[in-house]
């Protein structure tokens, strides 16, 4: 849905390009992290797609268009965008800003009241409550809240999101990140995510893409990211602790033993991680606690599982 094809930006009075020569592509429907330190050059690539920024050399087609051929305004309003900070008219309300792109399309204003009130309630905000609120009136979750369900209301194929979580408070940034990842998820949209949080590329992204000095140094699944990192640049960038973060990608069920846990034991609830597992077997001092399903799951299961190619995984 998304592909750069040699892409390179060098902008003016600077000796080191911000871009240089990159090739990447987004599949349909999936969310790609970009991460890498600061003037690593994630943000301009993800601005070339929708034309904030026009590369200097090669090309960025979304939906197997060239955008260098589209009109700047016409494809802005057919790709979603959240940034950090949000971005809403602080003189308008919830309403008018979620409005903001199907008015501009000139849709029915019923069909914008309609629209308006469904996205509301895609990302938890009841409607009625919030849709006359001024921003100044919501916390930083509920004004992240609203950018999304702007981004959201013309219904795009595309969502670019730029440090979107930045704002907002460390407890409320991973429960925002779980909600509105299962959203876009469901949606099927494709998504370009740029991010500073490994926790945050890792957990939204399908697919992980690093950066340094404006160049590609790895594309891989979270898992295999942190698992079999590409050099020592990529090794340092994940840390010391990227087995535990990889534990959180991987179900409890990939460690399943088939001998049943003890009707005493501690038990894993649906869905739970090995990660999960670890911390319950390490809480309890236990040999072993049961899966939501049948079995059950031990340190040494545990251990194997973590090793594991994740393709391979039960």
């Amino acid at each position: 849905m998304i592909r750069f094809e040699g892409v390179a930006k060098t902008y003016p009075g600077q000796a080191r390009p911000a871009v240089a020569g990159i090739d990447l592509t987004v599949a349909e429907g999936a969310t790609l992290a970009l991460i890498g330190p600061s003037g690593c050059g994630k943000s301009t690539l993800l601005r070339m797609v929708n034309r904030l920024v026009d590369p200097d050399a090669g090309r960025v087609l979304v939906g197997g268009e060239d955008v260098a051929g589209l009109d700047p305004v016409a494809l802005r309003r057919r790709i979603g965008y959240v940034l950090q900070g949000v971005g809403l008219f602080p003189h308008r309300s919830v309403a008018q800003n979620v409005a903001t792109v199907p008015g501009l399309l000139g849709w029915p204003k019923r069909r914008i009241r309609e629209r308006v009130d469904a996205m509301l309630d895609l990302v938890g905000l009841e409607p009625a409550a919030y849709r006359d609120r001024r921003p100044d009136e919501l916390s930083g979750g509920q004004r992240q809240r609203v950018g999304v369900a702007r981004a959201l209301a013309a219904d795009p194929a595309v969502l670019l999101m730029d440090e979107p979580f930045g704002a907002v408070d460390p407890l409320g940034r991973v429960r925002l990140q779980a909600e509105i990842g299962e959203i876009l998820g469901r949606l099927g949209k494709t998504v370009l995510l740029v991010t500073h949080d490994l926790d945050e590329a890792v957990r939204l992204g399908d697919r992980v893409a690093l950066m340094r000095d404006g160049r590609l140094v790895q594309d891989a699944a979270p898992a295999d990211l942190l698992a079999r990192p590409a050099d020592a640049f990529v090794e340092e960038f994940v840390g010391a602790d990227r087995w535990l973060r990889r534990l959180a990608l991987i179900p409890a069920t990939a460690a399943r033993s088939p001998e049943k846990a003890t009707d005493d034991a501690p038990r894993l609830p649906g869905g739970a991680s090995l990660k999960d597992a670890l911390g319950l077997l390490l809480a309890g001092g236990s040999e072993r606690v049961g899966l939501a399903t049948e079995g059950s799951v031990t340190l040494t299961s545990l251990r194997a599982a973590a090793v594991a190619p994740t393709r391979d995984s039960p």
